[in-house]
């Protein structure tokens, strides 16, 4: 009965150690990819397995829809492209002044975002990706809005569908459906 015991414990120990490294070589994963400050991680979600799903890939060409069309110089918008990235949902301005995100910036990150602040993506190896609602006439006229879904999960990694846009290094994530 000791001798179980005693291999019961060896195995919830080398468990805790491995999960303890995993931890460790993510961290220094994201370090090596741009991440600032890599240290303060996520707890909801993985590079690997997403905790939710936001937006759907446009399909059949149309990347626009009809009101982003209709509100386009010459009803023609800047080239767009379907896009889906894995990153975790951070609020801009905290993230490029002062480094935060992770669980530990959580709170700060929703009180920011749902009085203003822009949505973000962060992506594995450093890239930043604003997150906007696409369909243009509701977005100008406050039927959409991404401050719910930003809120819900911010400091978590998450999937994101929509049309990208590019403009000047500028990158933007157009997320359709963000209804209020």
């Amino acid at each position: 009965m000791k001798r179980k015991g005693a291999i019961l414990l060896v195995a919830a120990l080398a468990a805790v150690a491995l999960v303890a490294q995993e931890k460790k070589e993510s961290a220094k994963k994201a370090a090596a990819a741009g991440i600032l400050h890599p240290e303060m991680t996520v707890e909801t979600g993985t590079w690997e397995k997403p905790s939710a799903v936001i937006g759907t890939r446009p399909a059949n060409g149309h990347v626009w829809t009809d009101t982003t069309v209709a509100a386009g110089v010459d009803k023609k918008p800047e080239p767009g492209h379907p896009i889906t990235r894995v990153g975790e949902i951070i609020d801009l301005s905290c993230y490029v002044q002062l480094g935060k995100h992770g669980e530990k910036h959580r709170s700060c990150g929703q009180k920011c975002v749902q009085n203003g602040q822009p949505i973000g993506l962060l992506t594995q190896d450093g890239s930043i990706y604003m997150i906007m609602p696409e369909e243009h006439d509701p977005r100008r006229d406050g039927g959409v809005d991404a401050k719910a879904f930003a809120s819900e999960h911010m400091g978590h990694i998450v999937e994101v569908n929509g049309t990208t846009a590019n403009v000047a290094g500028y990158r933007a994530i157009y997320v359709q459906g963000l209804t209020k």
